[in-house]
Order: structure tokens, then sequence, then C-alpha cells
């Protein structure tokens, strides 16, 4: 089993979202910035931690439940030429916008109940939890960071599935890639991810370098309720998100491998490789009425497909509680989904009784390391599960990692073991992040599930 050690790099930091580097202007030396749940973000310099920006006025007043919280501050990009030009971007929760959400009760399909296999998501305005906004700001000569204007303002239902680390540039299109999530709840009640129309559930490449004319664009959940001059501004390379810890590019000789990992419901979490794909703009996009017409576009399948199965639901068997009966939920679109589908890189499972691997809860991390001091992951994909199920006496999350084969076919994993002592605080390992040529992964480790609970998060660096 493959081992590595886990180096701390700033400790006491409120929840990490996004960990990526970038060289600021008039710099010379790459830098660790750190965005956290609830709207800040720092970075390392000479060896200490500094503020970049400070927007929690801005941000959701969060974990106002009971202290879990899936909104916040969420994407973090820089500009590909951010050097020169001083251009971020940032996706948040917006303040004061906290609603209902759509639904008031949790929600399960039942396959014998027509009616919870085709709820619509109805009176939008009124029933929706909070809304995301993603905009374009300036680090100004004087060093302090400005908004320029607002690129969207998504209306979302629930509280849950917003993403995590949801903006990244391609280095392929030098496009800014929004990761969004299917809206939440659980089992993707209005099976947005599969509508063409909706934003949820989809991963949007955002052409930054159009300008666009106006600053205040309406606040929308579908893509055709958006102007035409913002509409013309949008691709979308996949649908079928459930959720998702956005979307990590391998260069191999002259094209990149793309990697999304997808959240499972009950049974799996999935990690998705791709290289060839088919963008749709936005444009086309509503007016397709036929899978025929997407002939090459990516699609994780979801709702219809947790990761390699049908999505099901479980509940203990009446005879013996201790065995689970699996249903599948939605039965005819997993058939119709079936052959469209994107197969996954690799997977893991939330009951595994094999020694060699473990019971997984949440993906929550996927990087390429393409770095040469631990030569046994050089050109392998690291991933990381938030908490660790079954018997081991310490809450703590995992590290694993995969290769891609060369034949295509699945993946197997192996663990990665670490030998850092968390004491008896929970370790739960809640993102990952790279620097800018993939030789060096870092960590976010948090010791609460609960984003209430301020300055228990722990950024290290994952060492030989």
């Amino acid at each position: 089993m493959l081992k590595v050690n886990l180096r701390p790099i700033v400790s006491k930091i409120n929840l990490p979202t996004v960990m990526k580097t970038t060289i600021l202007p008039g710099d010379s030396v790459e830098r660790l910035f750190i965005a956290t749940q609830v709207g800040e973000i720092f970075y390392i310099g000479n060896g200490e931690i500094k503020t970049f920006l400070d927007i929690r006025p801005r941000v959701l007043k969060l974990g106002e439940s009971g202290g879990y919280d899936e909104r916040g501050l969420l994407g973090l990009a820089f500009h590909p030429n951010f050097y020169h030009n001083g251009l971020f971007y940032l996706h948040y929760s917006v303040a004061g916008s906290q609603g209902p959400s759509a639904l008031s009760t949790p929600f399960k399909p039942n396959p014998c109940d027509p009616k919870t296999l085709n709820l619509k998501w109805l009176n939008r305005e009124a029933q929706s939890n909070h809304i995301d906004t993603v905009e374009e700001w300036v680090l100004q000569s004087n060093g302090q960071p400005q908004k320029r204007r607002t690129l969207l303002n998504i209306r979302r239902p629930f509280l849950n599935h917003n993403g995590l680390n949801t903006l990244n540039f391609s280095p392929e299109t030098s496009k800014l890639v929004l990761t969004t999530g299917d809206g939440g709840s659980g089992y993707d009640p209005f099976n947005l991810s599969q509508d063409n129309l909706e934003i949820a559930g989809k991963i949007i490449e955002i052409d930054v370098d159009r300008n666009i004319n106006g600053n205040n664009p309406p606040i929308v959940t579908r893509f055709n309720e958006l102007p035409t001059s913002i509409q013309e501004t949008l691709t979308v390379i996949a649908k079928g998100v459930r959720n998702i810890t956005g979307i990590s590019y391998q260069r191999y000789y002259n094209q990149y491998i793309k990697y999304v990992g997808n959240v499972g419901q009950d049974l799996v979490e999935s990690l998705f490789s791709f290289v060839h794909y088919k963008p749709i703009p936005v444009t086309q996009l509503i007016h397709m009425n036929s899978e025929s017409e997407m002939e090459g576009f990516i699609n994780f399948g979801w709702r219809g497909w947790e990761g390699a199965f049908p999505t099901s639901t479980i509940k203990g068997c009446t005879e013996n509680p201790d065995v689970e009966e699996k249903t599948i939920a939605y039965y005819d679109q997993s058939v119709t989904l079936s052959a469209i589908r994107l197969q996954p890189l690799t997977s893991y499972f939330h009951k595994d009784p094999r020694p060699d691997k473990f019971e997984g809860t949440a993906l929550t991390g996927v990087q390429p390391y393409m770095g040469n001091e631990i030569p046994s992951l050089t050109g392998s994909v690291v991933f990381t599960d938030l908490v660790q199920k079954g018997s081991q006496a310490q809450v703590k999350g995992v590290l694993a990692y995969t290769k891609l084969r060369p034949d295509g076919k699945q993946s197997d994993y192996s663990v990665i073991q670490t030998d850092y002592d968390f004491g008896s605080q929970p370790a739960n390992y809640v993102g990952l992040g790279t620097n800018l040529n993939q030789s060096k992964i870092y960590l976010a480790v948090y010791g609460s599930m609960k984003v209430t609970d301020l300055n228990m998060g722990t950024i290290f660096e994952i060492a030989p």
C-alpha cells in the first residue's frame, strides 16, 4: 500500500472550499490561495497567511438550520492571463436570498406512485432556497480587489448540491468552466440534471472574454430565461451531474484528459474521465428535443444512473432488518440512458466487504498528480472521501488514487495510507487542490461537519 506524509501548511482556518495557486501581478512566486465557505480568501506569502479578499457580508448567513450547510463561497478561479489583467472569478450564495426551498418534506421516489416520478418545480420565485451568483473581479493596481460585473444569477431549489470548487479555467478553450449540482434534496426530485433547459446538473463553459452588455443579469433557473447576449457566451459540455467537486485537466501529449467526480446518493461514488467531447452552444441546446441531436455530448447518467448502477432506493428487509432491499427508482429513465451515459473510470462504494478497499461517504476532491516526488503517484489521479465508514476508532477521511488504463476499460483504485496523528478530533477530508503544474497536491481537513464550528480547518501538502 502506498504511504504518504501530510505536511501542515496552515491551520485554524474556516471551512476550505477551494485551494489553488497563482502568481500575483508583479510577483515572481507561485502562491497558494485558499477560499473558505463563509467568504474569505487567503494566500500564503513568505510563510504567513494573508487576507486577499473578505466577502463575508456578501455571502448568505450559513448554518442557520443546524450548522450543516452546502452553500457559501464555493468557487474561485484566476483568469489564465491574471498576472497581466488581474481578473478572477467567484461563485457564491448571495446574502439575503434565503427562501423556503422547493419542497417542504424530504423526497424519495416510489416506483409504485408515478406522481413521485414526475414532480415539477412550480412557482420558482417563491419556492426556492437561495440565489447563487458568478462574478468577475479585478485586482486593481493599488492591490485592492474590486467587483467588475455579474456573469450569472442562478436560483437554486434546495440548500444542498451546489457543487464545490465550482470554477476552473479550461487549458484547452481558455473558457471559465462552471460545474453545477442538480439543485439538491436527494434523487433529483424534478429531474433537472437531464433537462436541457435547466442550468442545474450541468458543466458549462463561459466565454468571459466576450463583452456582455449590462452588469445585472436576471435571476434565472433555465437557459432560455437568459438574454440572448448572455446565452451566446455559454456552452454546455455535460449533463447528468448530481453533485460535483469541480473539473480537473491532465495534459497527455497534445490533448487533455478531463476528470470529474460525481457524488453518489446511497450506493456509490463515481470518478469519470473523458478526452473528446461535443460542446453544445446554449443557443442551440435550448432548441434540441432528441438525444440523437446530441451525439458525442457527455452525459453522466444521473438521475437514472448512480455511477455504475441504476439509481436505487434502499430499505431494510421486513423479515431481516440487517439485510437491505434495493429497488430501482427510475427504471424507464435507467433504460433510456443505458446506452448514452458515460461509464465511470472507477467507483467506490458505501458498503464494501473487500479488505483492501474502504466504505465511503461522499467524494470531495479529484486532482491529477504530475509531480516526481512521489513516483508511485506520478500520472495518476488522486481523490478523497469525506469520512470513512466502518469500525475504525477515529472519524477520518480517505485518500486514494487510480490511473487510466490504456485499453479504456474501468480502472480499480488503491487506498493511500497516511500516518498523521489528528488526535481525538474528527478529520473530515473536505477537498483537494493543486499548484499550476500539478506537481503538488493539497488536502483540506476540517474538524467538524458544521460550518458554524469556526477555525477548525487545516491545509496539508501531500508529501513523500
